[in-house]
C-alpha cells in the first residue's frame, strides 16, 4: 500500500533557497547552515521531495540560528519525487528509494562531523525521512531524535529505539494515525531509562510542519509550534 500523503501538497523546489550552501560532507551534498565551528550538529533527513524544499532549508536555517550547525542530506542524490512524471509510478520511485535505506550514509556523514570536533549530533525526519532517524536512534552515533509525522514506522523501529525521541504525530494521519502514535508512546512509557517525548497535534494532517501554506496564520502557527518543539528537544539534550 503506497502512501499517498507523502506525496501530496508537492513544493515548488529551489536550489538557491536559503541562506546556507551546498557541499559535500561524508560523501553525500548536503545543505548546510549554521557556524562551521559550532560543536554541536543537527542532521534532518529530508521527505520525498529532497534538500531542495524551500520550507525545509526554512527550518534548518531556524535550527541554526540556536547554535547548531545543520545539515540537510540530499539522500535522494539528485532524484526526488516527481508527481507529475507519470512514467514513473510512485511504487517504482520508492522502490529506487526505500525509507531508511540512507542510514548507512547518514552514518558516515556524522562521523565525519565528529571527526571535525563535533561533540554531540541530534537527528530529525519528516515523513520519509523517519526510518533513517530511528535506524540511527538504535546506535551511539547520535545523542538525540526526533520524528515529525513519521511515515513506515512500525511499533518494532519504536522499541529498538535507545536514544531520547520526540515523536510528532497529526489528527489526520493515515500513515502514522493517532492509535499508532499511542502505541509508539506505550513502548516508551515501558522504556523509562529513554526519555521521550509524543504529541499529536489537533486539526492538522500529515505533513503539516514542512508542507504548509507559510501565509495561513494557522498553518504556520501549527508548523511553527512542531519547530519550537523539536529546537527545545535538542537543546535538552546536546546542550549539557
Amino acid at each position: 500500500m503506497v502512501a499517498s500523503g507523502c506525496f501530496s501538497n508537492a513544493p515548488v523546489l529551489n536550489a538557491s533557497s536559503g541562506v546556507g550552501h551546498v557541499i559535500n560532507v561524508g560523501g553525500v551534498n548536503s545543505y548546510v547552515t549554521g557556524s562551521p565551528l559550532a560543536v554541536l550538529a543537527i542532521l534532518l533527513v529530508s521527505d520525498v521531495y529532497g534538500f531542495k524544499a524551500p520550507l525545509l532549508r526554512k527550518i534548518a536555517d531556524k535550527v541554526a540560528d540556536n547554535g547548531y550547525y545543520v545539515l540537510v542530506p540530499d539522500f535522494l542524490h539528485g532524484d526526488p519525487y516527481d508527481p507529475k512524471n507519470v512514467s514513473r509510478p510512485t511504487r517504482v520511485w520508492l522502490k529506487d528509494h526505500e525509507p531508511g535505506k540512507s542510514s548507512e550514509e547518514a552514518k558516515s556523514i556524522i562521523e565525519a562531523l565528529k571527526r571535525k570536533n563535533v561533540s554531540a549530533v541530534g537527528v530529525a525526519g519528516f515523513c520519509w525521512g523517519a526510518k533513517t532517524v530511528t535506524n540511527l536512534a538504535k546506535t551511539e552515533l547520535i545523542q538525540a531524535s526526533v520524528l515529525l509525522h513519521p511515515s513506515y514506522i512500525v511499533v518494532n523501529d519504536i522499541r529498538g529505539v535507545n536514544v531520547p525521541i520526540a515523536i510528532l504525530g497529526a489528527e489526520h494521519d493515515s500513515l502514522s494515525p493517532p492509535k499508532l502514535v499511542k502505541e509508539f508512546e506505550e513502548v516508551l512509557k515501558a522504556k523509562p531509562q529513554i526519555d521521550s517525548y509524543v504529541k499529536v497535534f489537533p486539526n492538522v494532517s500529515h505533513g503539516w510542519t514542512l508542507r504548509y501554506d507559510p501565509t495561513d496564520p494557522k498553518a504556520a502557527m501549527a508548523a511553527g509550534n512542531a519547530h519550537k518543539i523539536m529546537i527545545n528537544w535538542f537543546d535538552k539534550h546536546l546542550k549539557k
